[in-house]
């Protein structure tokens, strides 16, 4: 019986590649021109950087997290998120000594969450984040989210909603708590066993319950905007003048709160319709206790996480242009044993010019030879036989329209041929 991917992990094949690796050239570009850097942190940390982190109450800690004892007996997790990861880097390698702030970006970093494979969402999954640390002023949020907004324009995918909400600070949040926590209890009876559960523990997660009837309920529920202090407002009127000066369409979403417990005031969402009900493509927010939590200075931050494969999911679904995957430039054809050597020889420097070129590798007649070279779509042949060797002259066919074209046999005059 053939082996196959556990469930929740998927295979990306040569057809795909290219795909990926388009989407992962236009973020690097991006971060790039808003001044990010790339980090890349280990797939596994001690189970602690998560539970201190991320939270204890939360789904990802409780549920989701793939956690065991290796070979020494210490906890370790495979890596469910990256911002925590990113904080213990920079804290351990005193980052927060060198110039604020530190604008880093991660890319195509796996993460491993046990739940229901659905669409887009694995349970191996690779994600693009920016993490701005060190910057308290409301222009650092306003940064990171033009950024994501950029880069989804760049990718092509445009019919998107940029939901946008403030749930407090440390001064302001624990008496919006109390005025949530009173009207849940009061509306117990109309929740579902999770949220009645998640009301005292961690009752700003109620508001992000996809149950309908909690949904309908959950309508009346206190809006944080209604309870933050003085300085949350001040921000967050500051952050909408910014993006209504970058041209920025958002919405507020009272309702909206991240699944982590370390966000503080600004959070965001960027949703696409395409892709069912849960069709956040990005989302992020600030977390400015996160690196004081983790054993570092006080520092304040703010990023978001992108879904890589939700991400070619929309940008599939919404008609993006993707880029034509590489092609071989020229393939050469020998007729015979004898002409495998001088074949190989010219495939080596052509391609140490510059030229993806290839040759026949199973022994194949030069109809198969042909036949492949279509399947294939190499843009060029050239057919290597005794008579080409002697002459030192060979054709070179353009397989789009037949032009052939006489060339010396001779790699730089084969090079400008194709040119």
């Amino acid at each position: 019986m053939p082996i196959t991917a556990p469930k929740g992990m998927k295979d990306i094949l040569p057809a795909q590649s290219p795909r990926w690796q388009h989407i992962e050239q236009t973020m690097r570009e991006t971060a790039r021109l808003f001044g990010f850097r790339e980090v890349r942190t280990p797939v596994i940390e001690h189970t602690e950087l998560f539970l201190r982190g991320v939270g204890s109450t939360t789904d990802i800690v409780q549920k989701e997290m793939y956690t065991f004892a290796d070979k020494g007996g210490r906890s370790i997790t495979l890596k469910p998120e990256s911002t925590a990861g990113v904080v213990r880097m920079y804290n351990e390698h005193a980052l927060h000594s060198d110039a604020a702030p530190q604008k880093l970006y991660y890319l195509n970093s796996p993460h491993f969450r046990y739940e229901r494979p659905q669409a887009g969402r694995l349970r191996e999954h690779h994600q693009f984040g920016v993490e701005l640390l060190g910057a308290s002023a409301p222009s650092a949020d306003a940064e990171v989210i033009t950024l994501a907004s950029a880069l989804l324009q760049k990718l092509g995918v445009t019919e998107l909603h940029v939901k946008l909400n403030s749930i407090g600070c440390s001064k302001c949040r624990g008496a919006y708590q109390v005025a949530l926590k009173s009207f849940l209890h009061a509306q117990e009876e109309n929740l579902c066993p999770l949220c009645r559960e998640r009301m005292d523990a961690n009752p700003l997660r109620t508001l992000d319950c996809k149950n309908p009837n909690c949904q309908e309920t959950l309508q009346a529920a206190p809006q944080t905007m209604h309870h933050i202090c003085e300085d949350c407002q001040t921000h967050m009127s500051v952050l909408q003048t910014l993006l209504d000066a970058a041209d920025l369409r958002y919405e507020i979403d009272a309702k909206l709160v991240r699944g982590l417990d370390y966000y503080t005031r600004t959070v965001f969402e960027i949703v696409s319709d395409k892709i069912g009900a849960q069709g956040a493509v990005c989302g992020g927010g600030r977390y400015d206790g996160l690196v004081e939590e983790l054993g570092g200075p006080p520092t304040p931050a703010m990023g978001f996480g992108m879904g890589m494969e939700r991400l070619l999911m929309v940008m599939e679904q919404a008609g993006a242009s993707f880029p034509e995957a590489p092609r071989c430039d020229i393939l050469i054809l020998p007729l015979g044993e004898a002409q495998r050597e001088a074949a190989f020889r010219l495939v080596c420097e052509l391609r140490a010019l510059g030229i993806a070129a290839d040759t026949d590798h199973v022994g194949r007649s030069l109809k198969a030879q042909m036949k492949y070279a279509d399947k294939a779509k190499a843009r060029h042949t050239l057919v290597l036989g005794e008579n080409e060797l002697t002459s030192g002259k060979a054709i070179v066919k353009r397989m789009e329209d037949g032009t052939q074209t006489e060339t010396p046999l001779d790699a730089a005059a084969i090079a400008a041929t194709l040119a």
